[in-house]
């Protein structure tokens, strides 16, 4: 296939574009997997993935830096990816096994990682966002500048804990990112369907908090636009809202067929902007890779995902006593 055309001067330098190509192929590679592994019944329970999203927690990621907190929902396989987390630890939660990250205790939507200041997965519809103020408040009480991500989709955005939680972090100038990841359909229902007011960042003006719309197939936008809120944040002014405009080429789960919207449609989207492809198109027309710099990437990726799909199918299940690990009460205390 020939590469699009793209007129577009990044604002990065080469190896920071072929990096950000890296990381949202391995999130497409490691999903598209994730979406085998389950229909050969390897992964049960539910299972959100990120397909056509990946801009959103790539770009984010790379205006962010050690010592950042990040949250979100269920659909959460890219952001975990996206901070750092090992491809193996991940794919045996996903299946269930010792090797996962919680110990195959938590499948898809319940992975956390200390080390990587990832603290969750949640399953719960914005039960995440008045977490993430909290998190953000630990840093303000702590005197860093640290900053956390708090992601949430555009149904979770008309849940009421998301309006008392944008009140009390701009009354303690919390320093938080509220990222709307607005893929347009939430689990099943357009937005224009569901709400009067489709632009979800303007509702924080009513708490007096600043924020923008940003185009989530653009990483490089996503990327401007999350230095900006972050700076904004670290100087002591946040929080801050950003509305990501994106699309997930999937259902809301495995389980969905997605009846709501067009073939055709989806297509278009995937012709015309999905997020991989224009970078590929960046790289190619401002010469910073070849066809087969892009081919060998692709082989690396791809071995990398199959890595940890092996990984996760000969990792053994938890042993029964697993059950009574990581249990916070005291033993023999009801």
């Amino acid at each position: 296939m020939a590469p699009r055309k793209s007129t577009k001067k990044p604002n990065v330098s080469a190896e920071e574009l072929k990096a950000y190509y890296k990381d949202m192929l391995l999130i497409r590679r490691f999903e598209e997997k994730a979406g085998q592994l389950y229909g050969m019944g390897l992964i049960g329970g539910f299972c959100h993935l990120y397909i056509g999203q990946e801009a959103v927690v790539v770009g984010l990621e790379a205006a962010s830096k050690e010592g950042d907190k990040r949250i979100t929902s269920y659909r959460d396989h890219g952001h975990m990816l996206a901070c750092g987390m090992d491809p193996k630890g991940v794919m045996a939660e996903l299946t269930g096994r010792e090797g996962g990250y919680s110990k195959g205790k938590g499948g898809s939507m319940h992975m956390f990682s200390k080390e990587k200041h990832f603290y969750g997965g949640h399953g719960i519809v914005a039960a995440q966002v008045p977490l993430g103020a909290g998190l953000a408040f630990s840093d303000k009480y702590k005197g860093n500048d640290n900053v956390t991500f708090t992601y949430f989709g555009d149904g979770a955005a008309n849940q009421g804990q998301v309006y008392e939680a944008y009140n009390m972090a701009e009354i303690w100038n919390l320093p938080v990112v509220f990222v709307i990841e607005n893929n347009q359909y939430a689990m099943g229902t357009s937005t224009q369907r569901s709400t009067h007011s489709p632009s979800y960042w303007e509702r924080g003006a009513a708490y007096g908090i600043k924020g923008e719309e940003v185009d989530g197939m653009d990483v490089l936008a996503v990327k401007a636009a999350g230095q900006k809120a972050v700076d904004t944040c670290r100087a002591g002014k946040g929080p801050y809202i950003l509305e990501i405009k994106t699309y997930r080429y999937r259902g809301h789960s495995m389980s969905d067929p997605a009846k709501y919207r067009t073939r055709e449609e989806v297509q278009k989207m995937r012709d015309e902007r999905d997020p991989i492809e224009n970078v590929r198109s960046l790289l190619l027309t401002g010469k910073h890779a070849t066809e087969d710099d892009l081919k060998a990437i692709d082989k690396e990726i791809k071995e990398i995902v199959n890595e940890s799909a092996e990984f996760a199918k000969i990792s053994p299940e938890p042993a029964l006593e697993e059950l009574w690990t990581d249990i916070y009460a005291e033993a023999g205390v009801a």
